[in-house]
Order: C-alpha cells, then structure tokens, then sequence
C-alpha cells in the first residue's frame, strides 16, 4: 500500500486544525473511497468503482446528503457514480458480478438503510464471501448515541443492548466492523480496504454505520483523505514445496490438472496454456475456471465433476495424479467425494492431490500436497520445474479421442437436425444453448447461476475467451443472473451481456430490469418458461420426492400440483418493465430473436417456451453422482427404489486423507 497527497475536496468553511478538515463521517467516508486504487503488475485502478442504493432513514441523511454534494463539488478529483437499485440483494450482486469480470481488481459499494434494507444484504454477501469476491457493504444502523429507544425497525435484544440486525452479517462477511465513533471509521475504513483488496482474504466486507454517527462531523487528517494504492501480490511458491509438487507430477503416469476460479482472477490462462503445452496435461475445469482454456484447445477437456463431461470425468476417475490450480474442491467437482478413484476399477494404485492455490485453507485440502503460491506465478514456476516431462503420447491421444466424441455428442444435442421438425416447433433448454453459441462471438458474456441451466452449461458451452463464461455456482443463488448481468455490463461498457434464467430464477428478482431501462444499459435477458423449477423437481424424483411442489400448476382437490399450467405471462411481466420483448416459438425463431437481441442498443429480453418437462434440457444426464440423502425407510416405492441407489454410490465415497 502506498499513498499520495490529496487534492483539496470540499468541506465546511470554518475554523479547524491545521492539516485537516472538517466533514461528516458520510462525507469523509466518500472522499475516502473515491482516492483508493489497487495495483497489480503495473496496472492501476478504482478499487470502488461506484455505489448502490436505496435510501431510508438509515443513510438517506448520512450517505445520500454525501454522495450529492459529493456529485456536486467541482473540485471532487475522481467521481464515484451512484446507481439507483430496486432491491438491496440484487444490489450486492450486482457489484459482486462487477468484481468478478473484473477479476477482483475493483469493486463496488452497496448502501442501505436499517432494518430490512440490511438484513436483505445478508444473501448476497454470503454469495460474495462464498465465492471468494470484493465487495463492500455499508448498512445504516441504529443510533450509537441512544437517544430514543426503540427506533422504528430497531431490533431490541433482552440481553444484549449493542445487538442490531446488522450483527447477522458478521458470519458472511471477510471483516465486519460497527463504526460507533467518528474517529473509529480510519481504522476501520483501512481494514475494509485490506481486505477487499487481498487475494487471499477477499469477500465481503461491512461497515455498519450508525445513522447518527454518519451525519457527525469531525476534523479528519488530510492524509486520510491522500490517495492509496493497495498492491495486489503474486505469492512465489516455496523452493521446497515447488520440488515435491514438481516430483510428483514427473512420478505421474495418468495426471489431470482441475482449474478453478484461481486462474480467473490471477490472470493465469496463458500460464496454464503454456503448463498444458509444454507437458500434454489435460486440463478439466469447474463452474468457475470454465474458459480458463480456449474450448478447442487440445488439452481442454471441458467441465468436472456432476455437471462435468464424460471425458474429463472417465480422466479423473483413472487420474493416478490430481493437480487443483485455485480450487475450493466443492462436491459438485469432487462428486461428493466418488470421483477420483484413483483407477480402482482398472488396478490403479489410487490418487494423490498437489494443489496450488493462494491460501492456505484450500490448498491442504484431500491431503495434497499444498503449492501455497498465486495461480500464475505457481504454474510458472512448475513449468520451468518440470523441463521435459511430458505425458506419454499413448495418454494424449486417448483423451484428445475421448474429447472429439463427446464433442459430436454435444452437436447432437444441440443442434437440431437439418430439415428435422424440431426445427418447427419448441425447442429443447439444450436448443437454446446451441441457438445462442450460434450468435455470439468471443466478447459475449454468459451469466447464470441456478437451475438446471448451470449443468447443461457446464457440460454443453464452449467458451471462447477467459471471461465469457460467468456461472455463479458456489452458492448457486437464484436470482443472481439479471443483477450479475447490469454488474458485469458496467464492468465492460459495449460488451454484449447475457442473464440466462428459468421462470423460477426470474420471478426471485427481476427487480433490476427497471434499473437496467433506467439507465439503458443493453443486457440480453433469455427467460426459458418451463413452468417450474425443472431442475428440482427433476432432483426430487431422482430421491423418490416424485416431483411434489416444484411445478408452477394449479392445486388439485387432491392436493397435488398437477393441474393446468398457471397463466402467467413473464414477458408482458418483463414488458410492463420497460423491457423490449421478443416472443419466439421455434429453433429457428429463437436463433433469428438471440441474433437480433445481440444487436440492440436497449435492455432486450428472448422469452422462449421450452420443451414439457419431461424433455426440458435435453442434455446428456450426469456423469457423476452428487450426494444428496435420501430417506431411509419409506413405503412410497420410487423413494424405496432411489434409497437402494444411494447406498450403491454411497460405498464408493473415498477419504482422500494420505
């Protein structure tokens, strides 16, 4: 971290101590957040790029009296532009999704009032902290002075007076502070910096402000107020763990190398290219390393674990060698703990990990070997460590075979037939992923997170450049995409940006498509009704639930919901917002609707009507077991029938503890 002087910025006019000035904590605190930079191999930027908010009686006197004078003042030196949000956790994804596409460089800031504006903070901050992203949250928060007791939406705790509903933020954010002093907000306000700007440390971060506390005034030091870099450091590996991960990948005969979303945000693609090159390694990817390399690179065997593709899975379970760059290892990659086996069922002499990530937490996880190291600067070092190995020539071909396979496969989903009448009438989730791979080029961006389209994404698109695909799966939240997408949108001005969601997803929140007609920015929404949440109710009948309650039907007498489809039309919904709707029936009206939504210059949504239920996706079905229980004793025999499957997948769970 370094610092700078500061240009004047405007304050009170009066009497204060030499060397400082005199401004309220709201006003200070903006000032502040607009002089700090993060800077990584001699590129600089804002680390808080803008604000979100809606205002109340929290910060709407504290924040929002700062941030317009603030907008006012001539002599501001950097602008710190505001967006007007709808609802405070599509708020926080928003500039979660930002931070993300900008490889956790820069971020936002998300203000809110006291009471719900806070507490409906809680889910996407998890989501932030989950993933491992910047983002810094600003609740209002009760008075630090107790003038009144109870204010309106104070929660009053019998054995606790300094309890407020901020306090249920504590356990999803990376640093959670109450700023109960003027003076306290300097500490406190370095900290957050620290944090959000650590690679190793990164999430969400909250300041909570107590409202009376926000409108004080104090007489701050000009150097709070000089400008601040926070480098963003590239950890070099130990020697002597650098030798032992290198001696066991030249002791490997069947490696497999899992890229995270650690590749992502150190820049690492064209490190690994160069690892995968040099050593024949194929490289599997999760939710968040997807397009870590090129889809038709040769070593790129595409999505791992659950939703992953029969290649890369078959290689990991043979894989007598797992390498993770900047993987948190989930049960979605892992399998829930059934996929790498080491080549049991061939005679194989089991698995061992060496995992190189930038913490510490993650890189000893399944017993590896830990290359506690950045992404980039590990799988540099490792290339040079390694000279000549490279795997057998016999290993490349199988796999470079496996992959063309499965690749046809992916075109027979996809891609309907020549003169075949899918083409005529609904198209299938998997005709939709194929109409869109057809329209965009390198610079789309794709962004999901829930449903059943993650699975078919992971297993079916074929990413083209490190930042197209944007699925958010370590929380998995519904409702993340259409926020995500005006995030992402503003990290990329002139990007073409895609929120793919289901019904389910869309009705959690499409608060934000009145923010995106607000202020223009020109997202493509692609809304697939199916009439429920497919990907569940596809679950529930997986574990003998039947499907109970996940189709959007009308109740029957018998208490079932298998009667007619509801009428609800989520694009007059989507219209009613401003939106520009494109209703399209067929494959070949949905391709025609995406290609012309790629080119408008407005907030622009694809309303297609899938396929029923029973042929929703129409994807290849999993490779790999995911855990979930199913009830033990039961009279229903579908639950009889999964449970006998459970405990067939259940006995080949590993411990990877050696």
């Amino acid at each position: 971290m370094s610092s700078s002087p500061a240009p004047e910025e405007p304050g009170t006019p009066q009497e204060k101590p030499p060397g400082t000035r005199r401004l309220t904590v709201a006003q200070a605190l903006v000032v502040f957040l607009s002089r700090q930079f993060t800077e990584r191999d001699g590129t600089r930027q804002r680390l808080i790029e803008g604000m979100w908010g809606i205002f109340g009686h929290g910060n709407v006197a504290g924040l929002g009296q700062a941030l317009v004078q603030y907008a006012a003042s001539e002599t501001a030196a950097y602008p710190l532009p505001f967006h007007q949000g709808r609802n405070e956790q599509a708020m926080v994804h928003a500039a979660t999704g930002f931070a993300r596409h900008r490889r956790r460089l820069s971020t936002m800031a998300v203000t809110t009032s006291i009471g719900p504006g806070a507490t409906n903070l809680v889910t996407g901050a998890a989501l932030a902290t989950v993933n491992r992203l910047p983002v810094l949250l600003l609740p209002g928060d009760g008075f630090a002075r107790h003038p009144a007791d109870p204010v309106l939406q104070q929660l009053e705790h019998p054995g606790a007076g300094d309890i407020s509903v901020n306090d249920c933020l504590r356990p999803v954010s990376r640093w959670f502070d109450r700023v109960s002093r003027p003076e306290a907000l300097i500490p406190a306000a370095l900290q957050a910096m620290r944090v959000l700007a650590d690679p190793a440390e990164t999430g969400a971060v909250t300041l909570a402000l107590p409202q009376d506390v926000q409108a004080e005034a104090y007489d701050w030091p000009e150097e709070f107020f000089a400008e601040r870099t926070w480098r963003v450091r590239r950890p070099q590996p130990e020697p002597a763990e650098l030798d032992a991960a290198a001696e066991a990948i030249r002791a490997a005969r069947r490696p497999l190398l899992v890229a995270g979303g650690g590749v992502r945000y150190s820049q690492a693609e064209e490190a690994l290219r160069a690892f995968a090159e040099a050593t024949g390694v194929p490289v599997a990817s999760t939710q968040a390393g997807k397009g870590a390399l090129r889809h038709d690179h040769p070593a790129d065997v595409g999505g791992i674990g659950h939703t992953g593709t029969a290649t890369a899975d078959e290689l990991a379970r043979a894989a007598d060698l797992v390498i993770g760059v900047g993987t948190r290892y989930t049960d979605f990659t892992t399998a829930s703990g059934t996929l790498f086996e080491g080549g049991a069922r061939t005679g194989g002499d089991g698995v061992r990990f060496v995992n190189l990530n930038i913490t510490g937490f993650d890189s000893h996880k399944l017993g590896a070997l830990p290359l506690v190291a950045d992404a980039r600067a590990g799988l540099e070092a490792l290339t040079e460590r390694l000279g000549d190995y490279r795997v057998d020539a016999a290993e490349i071909a199988q796999y470079t075979l496996d992959k063309a396979l499965w690749e046809e496969r992916v075109d027979g989903y996809t891609q309907p037939q020549s003169g075949d009448i899918s083409d005529l009438v609904r198209p299938s989730q998997a005709h939709v992923v194929g109409a869109l791979q057809s329209v965009v080029d390198d610079t789309d961006v794709i962004v999901n997170a829930a449903g059943s389209l993650p699975g078919d994404l992971h297993k079916l698109w074929r990413a083209r450049s490190p930042l197209q695909y944007h699925v958010e799966y370590g929380y998995s939240c519904m409702g993340y995409e259409i926020p995500a997408a005006l995030g992402v949108a503003l990290a990329a001005p002139g990007t073409p940006v895609w929120a793919l969601v289901g019904d389910g997803t869309y009705l959690m929140m499409p608060t934000e498509l009145v923010t995106a007609v607000q202020e223009n920015i020109p997202v493509k929404l692609v809304v697939l009704q199916n009439h429920g949440y497919a990907s569940i109710g596809g679950l529930s009948r997986q574990v003998g639930a039947e499907g109970f309650a996940t189709a959007y039907r009308y109740r029957r007498t018998d208490g079932s919901y298998t009667g007619a489809p509801l009428p609800v039309d989520l694009a007059a919904n989507a219209e009613s917002l401003g939106m520009r709707v494109l209703r399209v029936r067929t494959v070949r009206e949905t391709r025609e609707a995406l290609a012309e939504a790629r080119e408008a210059d407005r907030p622009t949504c694809v309303y297609v009507e899938t396929e029923t239920a029973d042929r929703v996706s129409g994807v290849p079905t999993a490779q790999a077991w995911w855990d979930v229980p199913v009830a033990e004793t039961a009279t229903l025999p579908s639950t009889v029938r999964a449970r006998q499957e459970y405990e067939r997948h259940d006995a080949d769970r590993r411990r990877h503890h050696l």
